[in-house]
Protein backbone atom coordinates (compact mmCIF):
# COMPACT_ATOMS: atom_id res chain seq x y z
CA UNK A 1 0.00 0.00 0.00
CA UNK A 2 0.89 3.56 -0.91
CA UNK A 3 2.17 6.04 2.08
CA UNK A 4 0.77 9.29 2.05
CA UNK A 5 1.84 12.42 3.71
CA UNK A 6 -0.24 15.41 4.50
CA UNK A 7 0.48 18.25 6.44
CA UNK A 8 -2.52 20.18 7.55
CA UNK A 9 -2.75 24.12 8.16
CA UNK A 10 -5.46 24.08 10.40
CA UNK A 11 -6.37 21.53 13.62
CA UNK A 12 -10.14 21.64 11.91
CA UNK A 13 -8.41 20.49 8.93
CA UNK A 14 -6.31 17.26 10.92
CA UNK A 15 -9.19 16.00 12.82
CA UNK A 16 -10.96 15.79 9.64
CA UNK A 17 -8.45 13.78 8.23
CA UNK A 18 -7.91 12.03 11.39
CA UNK A 19 -11.58 11.03 11.05
CA UNK A 20 -11.33 9.99 7.36
CA UNK A 21 -8.37 7.45 8.23
CA UNK A 22 -10.40 6.13 11.50
CA UNK A 23 -13.55 5.54 8.96
CA UNK A 24 -11.55 3.85 6.62
CA UNK A 25 -9.38 1.98 8.60
CA UNK A 26 -12.70 0.09 9.85
CA UNK A 27 -14.16 -0.88 6.54
CA UNK A 28 -12.85 -3.53 4.08
CA UNK A 29 -10.67 -0.82 2.04
CA UNK A 30 -7.96 -2.29 4.32
CA UNK A 31 -7.05 1.83 5.13
CA UNK A 32 -5.02 2.87 8.14
CA UNK A 33 -4.50 5.46 10.89
CA UNK A 34 -1.73 7.75 10.16
CA UNK A 35 1.55 8.16 12.14
CA UNK A 36 1.31 11.62 14.48
CA UNK A 37 4.53 13.32 13.67
CA UNK A 38 5.33 16.29 15.67
CA UNK A 39 9.60 16.65 16.47
CA UNK A 40 10.04 13.29 14.88
CA UNK A 41 12.68 13.11 17.28
CA UNK A 42 11.39 9.25 18.35
CA UNK A 43 9.94 8.75 15.23
CA UNK A 44 13.07 8.89 12.71
CA UNK A 45 15.51 8.00 15.10
CA UNK A 46 13.31 3.97 15.60
CA UNK A 47 13.25 3.48 11.78
CA UNK A 48 16.61 4.00 10.54
CA UNK A 49 17.77 1.41 8.02
CA UNK A 50 14.30 0.68 6.70
CA UNK A 51 11.72 2.47 4.19
CA UNK A 52 9.48 4.76 6.15
CA UNK A 53 6.21 3.48 4.48
CA UNK A 54 3.51 4.63 7.07
CA UNK A 55 1.13 7.15 6.55
CA UNK A 56 2.17 10.86 7.76
CA UNK A 57 0.49 13.27 9.80
CA UNK A 58 2.37 15.99 10.19
CA UNK A 59 1.14 18.71 12.71
CA UNK A 60 3.98 20.93 12.94
CA UNK A 61 2.13 23.64 10.49
CA UNK A 62 -0.96 24.19 12.92
CA UNK A 63 -0.12 27.99 14.67
CA UNK A 64 -2.69 27.02 17.14
CA UNK A 65 -0.82 24.21 18.39
CA UNK A 66 2.48 25.66 19.77
CA UNK A 67 3.34 28.11 21.91
CA UNK A 68 2.26 28.97 25.93
CA UNK A 69 -0.04 30.79 27.31
CA UNK A 70 -1.68 32.03 30.80
CA UNK A 71 -5.73 30.97 30.51
CA UNK A 72 -7.30 31.89 33.48
CA UNK A 73 -6.96 29.42 36.31
CA UNK A 74 -4.24 27.28 34.65
CA UNK A 75 -1.38 27.74 31.93
CA UNK A 76 -1.41 25.90 28.32
CA UNK A 77 1.11 24.30 26.64
CA UNK A 78 0.64 23.46 23.20
CA UNK A 79 1.09 20.37 21.75
CA UNK A 80 3.92 20.96 19.30
CA UNK A 81 5.42 23.65 21.89
CA UNK A 82 9.29 22.42 21.89
CA UNK A 83 11.35 21.83 24.66
CA UNK A 84 13.48 24.92 23.45
CA UNK A 85 10.36 26.73 23.65
CA UNK A 86 9.93 26.13 27.15
CA UNK A 87 13.94 26.65 28.35
CA UNK A 88 13.71 29.88 26.07
CA UNK A 89 10.16 31.10 27.94
CA UNK A 90 9.58 34.08 30.65
CA UNK A 91 7.80 31.66 33.25
CA UNK A 92 7.09 31.59 37.11
CA UNK A 93 9.08 29.32 39.64
CA UNK A 94 6.40 27.22 39.28
CA UNK A 95 7.95 26.04 35.62
CA UNK A 96 11.63 25.56 37.12
CA UNK A 97 11.22 21.92 37.39
CA UNK A 98 9.67 21.20 33.42
CA UNK A 99 12.38 24.38 32.50
CA UNK A 100 15.05 22.10 34.00
CA UNK A 101 13.45 19.07 32.87
CA UNK A 102 13.76 20.99 28.91
CA UNK A 103 17.40 21.04 29.44
CA UNK A 104 18.09 17.37 29.88
CA UNK A 105 16.08 16.28 26.54
CA UNK A 106 18.58 15.64 24.14
CA UNK A 107 21.15 17.90 23.11
CA UNK A 108 20.02 21.85 22.05
CA UNK A 109 18.58 20.42 18.08
CA UNK A 110 16.70 17.80 19.70
CA UNK A 111 15.19 20.37 22.45
CA UNK A 112 14.87 22.56 19.42
CA UNK A 113 12.50 20.04 17.56
CA UNK A 114 10.71 17.57 20.20
CA UNK A 115 7.84 18.66 21.80
CA UNK A 116 6.07 18.60 25.09
CA UNK A 117 3.21 16.35 23.37
CA UNK A 118 5.48 14.05 21.99
CA UNK A 119 7.58 13.11 24.34
CA UNK A 120 4.19 12.09 26.62
CA UNK A 121 2.79 10.29 23.51
CA UNK A 122 5.96 8.32 23.12
CA UNK A 123 5.28 7.18 26.38
CA UNK A 124 8.74 5.72 27.36
CA UNK A 125 9.00 4.82 30.74
CA UNK A 126 12.16 7.23 30.66
CA UNK A 127 10.23 10.24 29.03
CA UNK A 128 12.27 13.43 30.89
CA UNK A 129 8.63 15.47 30.74
CA UNK A 130 6.28 12.91 32.42
CA UNK A 131 7.48 13.31 36.04
CA UNK A 132 7.71 16.70 36.40
CA UNK A 133 4.52 17.81 34.61
CA UNK A 134 2.46 14.79 37.05
CA UNK A 135 3.89 16.52 40.14
CA UNK A 136 2.16 19.89 38.57
CA UNK A 137 -1.13 17.89 38.19
CA UNK A 138 -1.15 18.36 34.31
CA UNK A 139 -4.05 17.07 32.17
CA UNK A 140 -4.24 16.38 28.79
CA UNK A 141 -6.00 18.00 26.17
CA UNK A 142 -7.36 15.81 23.50
CA UNK A 143 -9.59 16.25 20.60
CA UNK A 144 -11.71 14.76 17.71
CA UNK A 145 -14.13 15.46 15.41
CA UNK A 146 -16.56 14.25 17.53
CA UNK A 147 -15.13 16.71 20.48
CA UNK A 148 -13.36 17.30 23.19
CA UNK A 149 -11.94 15.83 26.50
CA UNK A 150 -9.37 15.81 29.16
CA UNK A 151 -7.56 13.95 31.97
CA UNK A 152 -4.70 13.51 34.30
CA UNK A 153 -1.85 12.95 32.74
CA UNK A 154 -1.19 10.09 35.16
CA UNK A 155 -4.34 8.49 33.66
CA UNK A 156 -3.10 9.44 29.82
CA UNK A 157 0.27 7.32 30.38
CA UNK A 158 -1.23 3.70 31.18
CA UNK A 159 2.20 1.71 30.86
CA UNK A 160 5.57 1.02 28.57
CA UNK A 161 4.38 3.24 25.36
CA UNK A 162 0.56 2.90 26.30
CA UNK A 163 -1.60 6.14 26.32
CA UNK A 164 -5.62 6.61 26.55
CA UNK A 165 -5.24 7.94 23.19
CA UNK A 166 -8.01 6.68 20.81
CA UNK A 167 -8.49 6.09 17.00
CA UNK A 168 -9.05 9.18 15.42
CA UNK A 169 -7.69 11.77 18.60
CA UNK A 170 -5.12 14.14 18.27
CA UNK A 171 -3.37 15.51 21.93
CA UNK A 172 -3.42 19.65 21.48
CA UNK A 173 -2.32 20.79 24.66
CA UNK A 174 -0.92 19.74 28.24
CA UNK A 175 -2.85 22.15 30.83
CA UNK A 176 -1.20 23.13 33.99
CA UNK A 177 -3.43 24.16 37.07
CA UNK A 178 -2.12 27.47 38.61
CA UNK A 179 -0.98 26.35 42.72
CA UNK A 180 -3.12 28.08 45.23
CA UNK A 181 0.20 29.31 47.19
CA UNK A 182 3.72 30.56 46.34
CA UNK A 183 5.03 27.31 44.78
CA UNK A 184 8.62 26.24 43.44
CA UNK A 185 9.73 22.98 41.50
CA UNK A 186 12.75 21.21 40.87
CA UNK A 187 13.67 18.12 38.30
CA UNK A 188 16.92 15.77 39.11
CA UNK A 189 17.94 13.00 36.72
CA UNK A 190 19.82 10.48 37.54
CA UNK A 191 22.05 8.61 34.37
CA UNK A 192 25.60 7.34 33.50
CA UNK A 193 26.79 10.71 32.97
CA UNK A 194 25.32 14.19 32.75
CA UNK A 195 24.23 15.06 29.37
CA UNK A 196 22.47 13.29 26.45
CA UNK A 197 21.74 10.03 28.04
CA UNK A 198 18.75 8.03 29.12
CA UNK A 199 17.38 8.34 32.89
CA UNK A 200 17.95 5.29 35.23
CA UNK A 201 15.95 7.37 37.71
CA UNK A 202 14.28 10.82 37.80
CA UNK A 203 12.16 12.97 39.82
CA UNK A 204 9.84 15.76 39.75
CA UNK A 205 8.89 18.03 42.60
CA UNK A 206 6.19 20.44 43.13
CA UNK A 207 5.82 22.46 46.87
CA UNK A 208 3.42 25.38 47.86
CA UNK A 209 4.87 27.00 50.68
CA UNK A 210 3.26 29.39 52.97
CA UNK A 211 4.92 31.02 56.08
CA UNK A 212 7.32 28.61 55.95
CA UNK A 213 5.29 25.68 55.95
CA UNK A 214 4.02 22.86 53.33
CA UNK A 215 0.84 23.74 51.48
CA UNK A 216 0.94 21.56 48.79
CA UNK A 217 2.99 18.70 46.99
CA UNK A 218 3.58 16.71 44.10
CA UNK A 219 5.77 14.32 43.66
CA UNK A 220 6.52 11.60 40.70
CA UNK A 221 9.01 9.11 39.48
CA UNK A 222 10.40 8.44 36.73
CA UNK A 223 12.27 5.88 35.00
CA UNK A 224 11.33 3.75 37.91
CA UNK A 225 7.73 1.58 36.96
CA UNK A 226 6.33 1.09 33.66
CA UNK A 227 5.13 4.91 33.77
CA UNK A 228 6.26 7.59 35.55
CA UNK A 229 3.84 7.50 39.10
CA UNK A 230 2.87 9.99 41.73
CA UNK A 231 3.52 9.11 45.06
CA UNK A 232 0.65 10.48 47.32
CA UNK A 233 1.71 9.45 50.55
CA UNK A 234 5.20 11.23 49.92
CA UNK A 235 3.04 13.96 49.46
CA UNK A 236 1.16 13.66 52.26
CA UNK A 237 4.08 13.31 54.55
CA UNK A 238 5.00 16.54 53.41
CA UNK A 239 2.17 18.45 53.73
CA UNK A 240 1.85 20.55 56.59
CA UNK A 241 5.20 20.46 57.91
CA UNK A 242 8.01 23.04 57.61
CA UNK A 243 10.28 23.17 55.25
CA UNK A 244 13.56 22.63 56.26
CA UNK A 245 16.61 20.63 55.70
CA UNK A 246 15.35 18.04 58.35
CA UNK A 247 11.90 17.19 56.32
CA UNK A 248 13.85 15.14 53.79
CA UNK A 249 14.87 13.13 56.45
CA UNK A 250 10.60 12.22 56.95
CA UNK A 251 11.34 10.54 53.83
CA UNK A 252 12.06 6.55 53.90
CA UNK A 253 12.48 3.96 51.35
CA UNK A 254 8.93 2.45 52.37
CA UNK A 255 7.19 5.51 50.95
CA UNK A 256 8.60 4.21 47.60
CA UNK A 257 7.02 0.40 47.44
CA UNK A 258 4.99 1.06 45.10
CA UNK A 259 7.77 1.83 42.17
CA UNK A 260 8.03 -1.48 40.58
CA UNK A 261 11.92 -0.28 38.78
CA UNK A 262 13.67 -3.39 36.36
CA UNK A 263 17.29 -4.78 35.84
CA UNK A 264 18.07 -3.82 32.43
CA UNK A 265 21.60 -2.34 30.64
CA UNK A 266 21.40 1.22 32.26
CA UNK A 267 20.84 -0.02 36.11
CA UNK A 268 19.47 -3.12 37.98
CA UNK A 269 16.59 -2.74 40.23
CA UNK A 270 17.61 -1.97 43.14
CA UNK A 271 20.28 0.28 42.05
CA UNK A 272 17.18 2.41 40.58
CA UNK A 273 15.09 1.93 43.56
CA UNK A 274 17.86 3.54 45.91
CA UNK A 275 18.62 6.36 43.27
CA UNK A 276 14.76 7.41 43.87
CA UNK A 277 15.12 7.79 47.45
CA UNK A 278 18.40 9.63 47.43
CA UNK A 279 16.96 12.09 44.56
CA UNK A 280 13.70 12.55 46.48
CA UNK A 281 15.51 13.48 49.40
CA UNK A 282 17.79 15.34 47.30
CA UNK A 283 14.80 17.31 45.35
CA UNK A 284 13.49 18.19 49.12
CA UNK A 285 16.65 19.77 49.96
CA UNK A 286 16.85 21.77 47.44
CA UNK A 287 13.91 23.48 47.51
CA UNK A 288 14.81 23.73 51.68
CA UNK A 289 17.69 25.58 50.49
CA UNK A 290 16.49 27.67 47.69
CA UNK A 291 13.18 29.15 50.37
CA UNK A 292 16.22 29.59 52.95
CA UNK A 293 18.00 31.91 50.08
CA UNK A 294 15.23 33.81 49.13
Amino acid sequence: MASSYLRPTSLDEALASLQAAHAAAGTSSGGRLPVILAGGTDYYPARVGRALDDDILDITAIPDLRGLAENGDHWRIGATTTWGDIAAAELPAHFDGLKQAARAVGGVQIQNAGTVAGNLCNASPAADGAPVLMAMRARVELRSAAGRRELPLADFITGNRRTTLLPGELVTAILVPKPKKASASVFLKLGAREYLVISIAMVGLVLEVEDGIVAGAGLAVGACSAAAMRLPWIESELTGRRLNEALANRVKAAHLDALAPIDDIRADAAYRRAAALTLVRRAILALAKQQKRN
